[in-house]
């Protein structure tokens, strides 16, 4: 019976309008826009989407629905259930909201170890807050197994994982044997969407919580390797002259001069 294991983040929404965006420069945080919930993120639910393509041509596979975060990440889990997935996992320990992604890697490396034996990890190729893209290849390297990134399609079958990968000028087929970690891509299609039997069903299904102790880890010691300096909205500026001219010879004159003034040319 496979078991693949799904990392799910939970982020601000996308759809945010940019006039409500807010930055508090001092915490260095986003600040959550009242009346809009937080969502999971777009890739690792396209990720849930892959291992559900896999289910559906082999039904005695078990997803279990992996995230690190708050209580209120329960939300992007439940989603998750109610897409298909059958259990949930959440590392609720406040000594680790503020994990970077090396520190997020270790933890929910030590979450997978913990959930073993698993045929599959997949994690979406970045998350769309931070744009990262380093957590999945990263638990790949502390499980000491192989990574195959930006998929598009993934088969499992008679433990072998086959991956059409995205290249910038086209695509390639990656084969690894199981156990791997899969990043995957917007490519391989938009991810199902939860009909209301399956919410109900869902809001049933349990979600076991841990902590950093639960997983042998000592939160005090795990330290992140990046740190934010700065985090703002940055200003954007837009200067227009109008360049005036009796004939299109004399405005690209008068154009090349103003150019030749401000160093460009």
């Amino acid at each position: 019976m496979p078991h693949i294991i799904c990392c799910v983040k939970q982020v601000p929404d996308p759809e945010t309008p940019a006039s409500q965006f807010r930055v508090d420069e001092a915490a260095k945080k986003v600040v959550p826009v009242p009346g809009i919930a937080p969502v999971p993120s777009q890739f690792d639910t396209i990720g849930v989407e892959a291992a559900l393509r896999i289910k559906d041509k082999t039904p005695d596979t078990t997803i279990t629905i992996l995230s690190l975060g708050p209580e209120s990440y329960r939300d992007s889990i439940k989603h998750s259930l109610a897409m298909g997935a059958d259990e949930g996992v959440l590392i609720n320990d406040p000594a680790l909201y503020e994990a970077d992604h090396w520190v997020t890697a270790q933890v929910l490396a030590a979450a997978i170890g913990k959930l073993a034996p698993f045929d599959l990890v997949i994690c979406g190729r970045q998350a769309v807050d931070w744009d990262m893209g380093v957590v999945g290849s990263t638990i790949a390297e502390i499980l000491n197994v192989p990574c195959i990134t930006i998929a598009k399609e993934i088969q499992y079958k008679d433990g072998q994982v086959v991956v059409e990968r995205v290249l910038l000028d086209g695509f390639e087929t990656a084969e690894s044997p199981a156990p791997c970690v899969v990043t995957v891509s917007n490519e391989l299609g938009e991810p199902r969407y939860p009909q209301l039997r399956q919410i109900m069903a869902a809001a049933r299904k349990e979600v076991k919580v841990w902590t950093a102790s639960d997983l042998g880890l000592d939160a005090a010691q795990l330290k992140n390797l990046v740190s934010l300096e700065r985090l703002y909205v940055p200003e954007v500026k837009v200067e227009t002259e109008i360049i005036d001219g009796e004939t299109p010879q004399e405005k690209a004159e008068k154009l090349a001069l103003k150019l030749r003034e401000a160093k460009l040319i």
